[in-house]
């Protein structure tokens, strides 16, 4: 398999930022970290290896990258304002930055589908319901889509804006609507076992069918838990359907 690894200083965030590629060719994946982990996670938890047949063959070729939620929404150590400031540039360097590296890598400006698990579900949702005419597709796994559960109560404009559960019901706008249903696939999955929260994906997902929005709820068993196991499973058979 190729891989690569490439960082560069990011304005955006105003620090170094690694980006993983693995893959010569196909669709782009954009993959987001859970929690607090690095651009290498999906490789050291296996996630990787699951989906190697993908990336051998061309069909998709991968790109993961850091997060900052240690700096966002899970740091305990500063104001709300500067949290939500933080995911605001967050943001900014995933569209700014991370896009245009993909676009360059990929020799074209092509669609890309969004991923991740825990919270990386949640990015990958909201930077396909945000951004729909760049990100096409999203496979979000075990996600959380109210940014208040992060936020622990702190509201302001920009958590309103990054909150599927809050925002999305009053888009009216039919261009931006079509965008989103003009879509790859979109497929929210969660198990039910220790620590998953199916009621968030169902309350999604309601929102979405009020919305017109093509997608697939795909609720897993009571044996199916937040970890490892249950993505590594799920990734590679939801991509085998895309």
């Amino acid at each position: 398999m190729q891989r690569e690894i490439h960082k560069w200083y990011s304005p955006s965030l105003f620090k170094d930022m690694e980006i993983v590629v693995y893959g010569h060719y196909g669709t782009p994946l954009l993959m987001f970290p859970t929690a607090g982990a690095d651009f290498l996670e999906y490789e050291r938890f296996q996630l990787i290896d699951s989906i190697a047949w993908f990336i051998n063959e061309g069909k998709f070729k991968v790109f993961s990258i850091n997060s900052i939620n240690n700096e966002s929404w899970l740091n305990n150590s500063v104001f709300p304002p500067h949290k939500s400031l933080r995911h605001g540039q967050y943001n900014q360097y995933v569209i700014e930055e991370v896009v245009p590296f993909i676009y360059d890598n990929c020799k074209g400006n092509i669609p890309i589908i969004t991923t991740g698990a825990s919270v990386g579900a949640y990015h990958a949702m909201n930077s396909f319901l945000r951004i729909p005419a760049v990100f096409r597709g999203t496979i979000a796994m075990s996600g959380v889509y109210d940014l208040k559960y992060y936020s622990k109560g702190y509201y302001d404009d920009h958590v309103y804006f990054n909150s599927p559960i809050d925002f999305l019901p009053n888009i009216n706008d039919e261009n931006y609507l079509n965008q989103m249903r003009n879509n790859y696939g979109v497929i929210i999955a969660s198990g039910q076992g220790d620590y998953e929260d199916p009621n968030s994906s169902i309350q999604l997902s309601n929102i979405l069918k009020s919305k017109g929005i093509e997608h697939w709820l795909d609720l897993w068993g009571n044996d199916m838990k937040h970890d490892w196991p249950t993505w590594r499973d799920m990734l590679p058979y939801f991509l085998s359907k895309f």
